[in-house]
Formats: structure tokens, sequence, C-alpha cells
């Protein structure tokens, strides 16, 4: 689903754009291709969200089931995972992606100074940059003379430290995108929990909480452009062995005291 909207919506940003009548309609100048690498930086955020709701919220409660705790208490335990794990990945992910967008402005500030300091230097440099993949001299003189005219800062943060739009650090989108797909993710195993007798909780959770897994994995290198049956069956692998290992410490615990 988030693949097909996501294509629509370039599709129809494409025809907006530039409209029938080019000259060449199979291929408009300036028409953007779809690729995968713009969706990184939400698709990181997200999957990981979800995935590590799914998994920390039905590790937990099997842990609590193993440990023969009464089905309330599975609950209580459950609800909490949830609030304090979208939390949690709420501030990491904000201070985590917030240090690399300190980064990339100081390095960023770093540049307009050196921009104001010495233009023809910072010239000779993105000229270099240009010669060393592959143009000549001349042409890569040109480009860099013009690039710079146009925008001299956008030209080196892109060419000489990596920095560009499609890839810079938001720190509230992806905090925002972690805690809420960690929150949906978490709300599937925990549904589960609520709606199915004590007897068959623990099967039912492993069960319905690896095919959760199965499917944000599958759906995950879809929308990624990777191969489906694969990332399926990494993500299940691991979120089996998180389950097994949690059930096993909840039942040894549950035993001994």
């Amino acid at each position: 689903m988030l693949d097909v909207l996501w294509r629509s919506s370039e599709s129809q940003r494409a025809i907006e754009e530039f409209p029938s009548g080019c000259e060449n309609d199979k291929m408009p100048v300036g028409a953007k291709e779809l690729h995968h690498t713009g969706r990184i930086s939400w698709l990181r955020a997200a999957v990981l969200g979800a995935n590590d709701g799914i998994l920390s919220t039905s590790s937990l409660v099997l842990g609590v089931a193993a440990a023969h705790a009464t089905h309330s208490n599975i609950v209580v335990a459950g609800v909490a995972g949830l609030v304090a794990g979208a939390m949690s990945m709420a501030a990491g992910e904000y201070v985590s992606v917030h240090s690399q967008a300190d980064t990339e402005e100081a390095e960023l500030n770093l540049e307009r100074a050196e921009l104001r300091a010495d233009d023809k230097g910072e010239h000779t440099e993105l000229m270099a940059i240009y010669v060393a993949r592959g143009l000549e001299p001349a042409l890569a003189k040109q480009v860099a003379k013009q690039l710079m005219a146009h925008d001299a800062l956008g030209a080196h943060a892109r060419d000489e430290l990596g920095i560009s739009d499609t890839f810079r650090a938001r720190p509230i989108q992806a905090a925002l995108a972690s805690a809420g797909s960690f929150a949906v993710g978490a709300t599937m195993p925990l549904l589960v929990t609520i709606t199915v007798p004590a007897a068959g909780l623990i099967p039912l959770v492993s069960a319905t909480s690896l095919a959760f897994l199965a499917l944000l994995g599958g759906l995950a290198a879809r929308v990624g452009g990777a191969r489906v049956v694969i990332g399926a069956l990494r993500v299940t692998f691991w979120g089996a062995l998180a389950m097994a290992l949690t059930a096993g410490v909840g039942w040894l615990f549950g035993s001994v005291l």
C-alpha cells in the first residue's frame, strides 16, 4: 500500500510538471525517475519502530506469561511496554538524528565561512572534485563556475560534503515516525493478548507476532526495492529467536521465584 501511494503521488506530480505535448513524450527533459533512495529516511525510522513495537511487546507478553502471571497482569505489562517503548523510540531517534543534523549544520556553517573568505579557492576545490570524477579540466571548471553562480553552498554541500535534501537529517520527522510506527506495531500483539484466553495466549501471540513480523519484513523489502522473501525471513528469524529467549527467561524466573 505504501508503495502504491508513493508511486501514485510521484506519477501525478510528474504529469503535472510535464504535461503531454513535449517533444519526447517517453522521457521529457527534467522528468524525475522513480528511485527508492528518497524513501530511506522515513522508511528506516518507520520499519525500525514497527518492528521493535511488535517484537518487544510480544516478547514482553510472552516473558510475563511464561512466568505464570495472571491475564490482567500480562495485559498491563503489554500496555506499559507500548507506552514506554513509543516514548523511548521517539526520544532516542530524536536525539540521534538531531546530533546528525547538528553535525551537518556545523559543516555547512564552516563551508559558508570558507566561501566568504576564499571564493576562488573554493571554486578550484570544486573543480578538482569534478576532475577526480572524470570530467576534463576545462569542462570541470565550467561546471564549477555555473553551479557556484547558481548555488555555491548547495554545490559544495552536495559534492564536497555529501549533504543533500534527500538525505538531510530531520529529527522531528524521524521521532514521530518511530513513535507512531512503534505504537502501531505494539498494538498488534497487544490486541491478541487482550482477546485470546489465557490458556492459548503463548502459542497464539507467538504465531501472530511472527506473521506480523514476516508481513512487515516483506513490505519493507518491497517498498525499499529489495527481495521480499529474504526480507521477511530475516525479520522472522530474529523475531523468533528474541521471543524464545524472553519466554525462556520468564519461565526460568517464574519457576525459581
